[in-house]
């Protein structure tokens, strides 16, 4: 595992505590999540402990806290005075997620910290996922050239009037994943190949597909081949708040260890079937998780197409 002091892989975004209620009224509050912390968790899958470049409120809790420390390097936790931001989570018997944010002030934890605010002991690292609509994207490129830059664009952003900006931002990171949806409304082109190579006619060097209980969809530059993936099944699911982003940082972990699409596909596969088996950020028992692991890789790479 790489030294806490410098990590090799540093994720960007937004914690956030969530209060979830399911249809048939459970509930669970209080619950840990943000995309920040579960790409952070798909890295951890892979023995990647990776640096946290977010704000958190003055009363994050401290089981919240605890949490972080145990899995996380947090030299770039900046602490804000003002509360927590918090979301209920409601969902519907179709899937169907509605967040709802309990705090006044939310956005500095969707748009900061900002680039030029990051910890010099993160500089060096090799990989960046980044959470973030597009504006800030070249100030990321700029300050950090030779780092992997992977973008996973905020939901909320996926929307058709920000159609030619996504287009026009692809060049400026190397790896692009929204997932299915969020595609479909920039492109307004169902086909999920189709929108992989519509990603990479516009610039993207490695474009990656989500597709949830429909696995991925990868393709990079000068391959012509797009590559799918199944979803990796699980004993019981759980929850799947921040499975893609559990993929991303999954995927991440394998383009860093390996260069090669397919692994770090697989890797991201993986990632994602942990989150699904929790509330809150992915935590398999510390016992078996090697072993899971990689019974879960070899069932992917087995299956690729």
């Amino acid at each position: 595992m790489p030294d806490s002091t410098r990590p090799d892989a540093v994720c960007v975004g937004g914690i956030f505590i969530d209060d979830i209620v399911y249809p048939d009224g459970r509930t669970h509050m209080e619950v840990l999540g943000g995309g920040v912390v579960h790409a952070a968790a798909g890295l951890l899958i892979w023995n990647q402990r990776a640096g946290i470049f977010a704000c958190a409120g003055h009363d994050l809790p401290d089981s919240a806290r605890l949490r972080l420390e145990r899995d996380f390097d947090l030299q770039g936790l900046i602490w804000l005075k003002i509360p927590q931001v918090r979301a209920w989570q409601l969902f519907e018997w179709d899937g169907k997620r509605t967040e709802i944010y309990r705090v006044d002030v939310l956005d500095p934890f969707i748009h900061e910290p900002l680039p030029d605010q990051m910890p010099p002991a993160y500089h060096r690292a090799r990989g960046i996922h980044l959470l973030r609509d597009a504006a800030p994207l070249r100030q990321w490129r700029e300050l950090f050239p030779d780092t992997v830059l992977f973008w996973e664009p905020l939901q909320q952003y996926m929307i058709p009037a920000n159609a030619a900006e996504f287009r026009a931002a692809l060049p400026d990171v190397d790896i692009v994943s929204p997932n299915w949806l969020e595609a479909r409304q920039v492109y307004g082109v169902a086909e999920p190949e189709a929108l992989v190579r519509a990603m990479l006619d516009d610039g993207a060097r490695i474009a990656v597909l989500r597709m949830g209980e429909h696995g991925s969809m990868v393709g990079q530059q000068g391959n012509g081949h797009v590559l799918r993936l199944p979803a990796v099944p699980v004993p019981e699911l759980v929850d799947q708040t921040g499975a893609g982003n559990s993929y991303g940082g999954g995927f991440l972990a394998g383009w860093l260890k390996t260069g090669d699409l397919a692994t770090a596909a697989c890797y991201g596969a993986v990632s994602a079937s942990f989150a699904l088996e929790a509330v809150g950020v992915a935590d398999p028992p510390a016992d078996d998780v090697e072993t899971l692991r990689e019974t879960r890789y070899r069932w992917v790479t087995q299956r690729l197409s």
